[in-house]
């Protein structure tokens, strides 16, 4: 089984392969993955470490693999106004959704309590599948991710 313990700076080579993964899962550091392309693999992640789409993982003996975000059920808002839009923001940033943010639109996990509150402000709310890149937060390593990397056992 492939291994994956650290992300990689951009690839001097094309990757060899693709993980596609919603954001729940991107989120996990340690798991057992199927590739693309069907081959089994774990990935061994330091602690804390939450995968983007086009982040590229390696490990010894392992090809490079770049991540890719899958289409998820979630909801997009949009407003007729810059201020309508930042109210909505603020609404879902007070109950702490994870949220990402576009130019002219929200999007974040579909809720219809959520797609309910927003529409009740003022915002047109679609549902669809889509890849789910929320914001990272403000205080997490430049709004990313690190690349710091432990040893498997955590060390």
């Amino acid at each position: 089984m492939l291994r994956f313990d650290r992300l990689l700076p951009t690839p001097p080579i094309p990757p060899a392969a693709t993980l596609t993964l919603p954001f729940a899962a991107r989120q996990r550091s340690r798991q057992r993955v199927r590739l693309d392309d069907g081959r089994e693999a774990a990935l061994l992640l330091p602690r804390g470490t939450v995968l983007r789409d086009g982040d590229l993982l390696g490990g010894q003996q392992a090809p490079p693999v770049q991540v890719r975000a899958a289409d998820e059920a979630v909801s997009t808002a949009r407003a007729g106004s810059p201020v309508l839009l930042a109210r909505g923001a603020y609404h879902l940033g007070n109950r702490h959704v994870a949220l990402q943010v576009g130019d002219g639109w929200l999007r974040y996990g579909h809720d219809h309590v959520l797609d309910g509150m927003l529409v009740g402000l003022g915002l047109t709310v679609c549902c669809e599948q889509a890849p789910f890149e929320p914001e990272a937060g403000a205080y997490g390593a430049g709004a990313h991710h690190t690349h710091h990397v432990a040893d498997v056992d955590g060390a």
